[in-house]
């Protein structure tokens, strides 16, 4: 009988440092919003500043890269793409990491769903948060499965064992090598592989080639 791996579909986000990181990079995060049309969640990363330009992959990524030009960096990609998907609208943060901070995703989640995941491989961890109306309702470090927080830290479980994610605290070094072994390659697809089962919608390559509403992402 022929199984498929449920990571699959996702491993073109995990591209490694050396190939350039997929077409995404090394640094982004892509956030699901339930309740929201793709106007209104532009408007809020942009604190009601901007409902969004019509534009594409393309026309993000240079507005991506002269904000980096501009700032150096520091301040993440500074724009972001948003389009529906089913029920749900997709956002895209290519170079940012702003929507899985505590003190964002609380803000951008209020009167709505919404389900995190930021990829960082230099200075930040890679995180996964999940927020509801306001409040968060399981996160975790995408290598540390088993340190959640949240107003429910255990809502989450069923589905992270089905995608082979360790959620006791390791007892010992053999443990804990194990579990970094098995949590260090696969933690971004897990990660999106989680998001996809929550929300129904899984982020594929494609996705990028929808038509979104690209705007500003200002600081809170």
């Amino acid at each position: 009988m022929t199984t498929t791996d449920p990571l699959t579909p996702f491993q073109w986000l995990n591209g490694s440092r050396y190939g350039g990181g997929g077409p995404l990079g090394e640094i982004f995060s892509v956030a699901f919003f339930r309740g929201l049309g793709p106007a209104e969640v532009v408007r809020r990363f942009s604190r009601g500043e901007d409902s969004g330009q019509e534009s594409d992959f393309a026309g993000l990524d240079d507005k991506v890269y002269e904000f980096l030009n501009e700032t150096d960096g520091g301040d993440g990609g500074g724009h972001v793409g948003v389009f529906p998907a089913g029920e749900w609208c997709v956002a895209v943060e290519p170079f940012g990491w702003m929507v899985t901070l505590h003190e964002v995703v609380t803000t951008l989640s209020r009167g709505c769903e919404v389900v995190a995941v930021t990829r960082h491989d230099y200075a930040a961890e890679h995180s996964f948060e999940y927020a509801i109306d306001g409040t968060i309702v399981t996160g975790y470090r995408l290598r540390h499965p088993y340190e959640r927080h949240g107003s429910d830290p255990d809502r989450l479980n069923g589905f992270m064992r089905e995608l082979g994610m360790g959620l006791d605290t390791p007892e010992d070094d053999d443990a804990w090598d194990a579990v970094w072994e098995g949590n260090h390659v696969t933690a971004v697809p897990r990660g999106f592989a989680l998001a996809a089962k929550i929300t129904g919608v899984p982020f594929t390559r494609d996705m990028l080639g929808r038509p979104m509403l690209v705007g500003p992402i200002l600081e809170r």
